[in-house]
């Protein structure tokens, strides 16, 4: 089970994945832009969605954790180890 922190930016031109960076405090995190707005969970839904293809996994096995009015989010991925996981997403 891969556990990914997430920054999410909602309201872009595009769904995409910018790849890896840093939050305010100096730790990992996965910047997303979806182009859902935060609106009764639409933009939640659209980062699993995405997370979910970009993975090659199943919608049902990427679970929002933890954050889910926040910008900074934990999301649990089953069926992927934390490597696989980051390797899958490395060349996005």
């Amino acid at each position: 089970m891969a556990q990914l922190p997430v920054r999410l930016t909602p309201g872009a031109s595009a769904d995409r994945i910018d790849g890896w960076g840093v939050d305010a405090e100096g730790r990992p995190v996965l910047k997303v832009r979806v182009r859902a707005r935060p609106v009764e969970g639409e933009a939640n839904e659209a980062l699993v969605k995405l997370l979910a293809r970009a993975l090659g996994v199943p919608k049902s096995a990427v679970v929002l954790q933890r954050g889910g009015q926040s910008r900074t989010k934990f999301l649990r991925v089953e069926g992927l180890s934390e490597p696989e996981a980051k390797d899958r997403l490395t060349g996005l």
